[in-house]
């Protein structure tokens, strides 16, 4: 559970956070094991340059002295003593702490330090190099040196080949330890500028790479924030589109369901209003009075004129029923025309007045949305004419945060909204119309009047 837990929260981390903490930790890695190769690689090189140094000196100072060291199993008495003076005084007596000579035996030829010449020994690793043509030098933290050096001084010990002059041979090592003092000093400040150095371009290398990555990081967030935003939207649209096709199914059902009611409608005005009046026509028309030869003139007139009456009612009622049917034409009229227009049907048909207040109209609309307008007005001054008496019906336009907002009002006694009846077809076929665009369809009511009002957004009505 808790590496789960360190791995979540090792993914929640940025790209940046993780490279700063991953690259940081091999970096410091990499600095180390760099720091540590090259400080070894300075270390043995400057050990072996500065023996190679000592090693010419004392090879310079002591080989005159020195025998055929092949047919000698030690120094003779006048070598040793001339050795012992050349390495107990001048500077040879302040740097070296310890002198030896070894045949290739492992027989030990001479020693400054009082060991017993001709004792023999094994050869170790640093002898057997030197054996071998080639010097070999070791550096010590401490060394303890016949008592000239306590066990706390460094010493640079060194193992150069003595060679034969007319021949080249290895005849014999000279083994020297040296006092390393200020060699120490040296190459713990040799090490100290190496680990400084490494350190440095180390930093500088990882603070050039999180620069790349951070400015990497940053652009990886940007991209995956507006990706994100993008999706985002895009679900949101989705969503959008879904309500959208839901509420144009609903609608659609709706609208066949009004049409139907529409056409019941039309048929029960037909019905109860021309169709009455022309079969109280056709009946007269039937009547004994017409046939009857003996029916007095006055009567017969009075009779064809009560037919006429009817049957003139009758086409004034068909010419009111496809008044409200029939559109006129409004595909090029603006935005006050058509208020005007709906108005001036409206009072032709009840011979009622109507207030029209326009404030700042749009100068384009889609002809749908112009349908959708002069509908609305003619509904619901229809409504207004027949639910609160026509008394005070205002129209009104006006403009609210690029909203078209239209409002048709009235001064009746109103009613409650929440009891009108789904089969309604004047509310509702207001309202399908307006949602068909978009919009919002809102009913105000109470005792000093009513106020239905449309909103769509000018701009969406453009494209439809």
């Amino acid at each position: 559970m808790r590496i789960s837990k360190l791995v979540s929260r090792w993914k929640s981390q940025s790209l940046a956070m993780q490279f700063l903490s991953m690259g940081g930790a091999v970096s410091v890695c990499a600095m180390i094991l760099i720091g540590a190769f090259i400080s070894d690689r300075i270390e043995d090189t400057v050990t072996s340059n500065a023996a190679a140094t000592t090693a010419l000196y004392v090879d310079s100072v002591i080989a005159p002295l020195l025998p055929d060291m092949q047919r000698n199993e030690v120094l003779d008495d006048t070598t040793a003593r001339a050795l012992d003076e050349t390495l107990g005084q001048g500077a040879l007596g302040d740097r070296l702490l310890l002198f030896r000579l070894w045949r290739s035996d492992g027989t030990l030829l001479y020693a400054n330090n009082g060991a017993a010449a001709g004792t023999r020994r094994p050869l170790d690793d640093m002898l057997k190099t030197a054996f071998s043509g080639q010097m070999a030098a070791r550096f010590m933290e401490s060394g303890d040196e016949d008592g000239k050096a306590g066990p706390s001084l460094p010493v640079l010990q060194i193992y150069n080949p003595v060679l034969q002059p007319w021949s080249g041979e290895v005849v014999a090592v000279s083994e020297f330890h040296e006092a390393a003092g200020e060699f120490q000093q040296d190459l713990l400040r040799t090490r100290l500028h190496a680990w400084f150095a490494v350190a440095a371009f180390t930093f500088v290398f990882f603070i050039l790479l999180s620069a790349i990555a951070l400015r990497g990081s940053r652009t990886i967030e940007r991209q995956r924030h507006a990706l994100k935003q993008q999706v985002g939207e895009l679900s949101l649209s989705l969503s959008q589109n879904e309500a959208l096709r839901e509420r144009v199914q609903r609608a659609t059902q709706r609208a066949t369901a009004l049409n139907e009611g529409y056409l019941r409608r039309i048929g029960a005005d037909l019905h109860d209003g021309p169709a009455q009046l022309l079969a109280y026509a056709a009946l007269r028309l039937d009547s004994e009075i017409l046939r009857r030869a003996s029916t007095p003139k006055k009567t017969r007139e009075n009779e064809i004129a009560a037919i006429k009456a009817s049957l003139d009612e009758a086409m004034h009622e068909i010419r009111t029923i496809c008044s409200g049917l029939v559109l006129p034409h409004i595909e090029g009229a603006s935005l006050p025309d058509i208020l005007q227009q709906a108005i001036r049907a409206h009072r032709l048909r009840t011979g009622t007045s109507v207030c029209l207040s326009v404030c700042a109209p749009p100068e384009a609309l889609s002809p749908a949305a112009k349908i959708c307008i002069y509908r609305f007005v003619q509904e619901g001054l229809n409504n207004a004419y027949r639910h609160g008496g026509g008394i005070g019906q205002a129209v009104t336009q006006r403009m609210e945060d690029g909203l078209l907002v239209i409002e048709v009002a009235d001064s009746g006694a109103g009613f409650d909204p929440t009891k009108v009846r789904p089969a309604s077809l004047g509310l509702a076929g207001m309202r399908e119309r307006v949602e068909s665009l978009g919009g919002t369809f809102e009913i105000t009511s109470s005792k000093a009047g009513t106020v239905l009002r449309m909103t769509t957004n000018v701009e969406e009505t453009k494209k439809q």
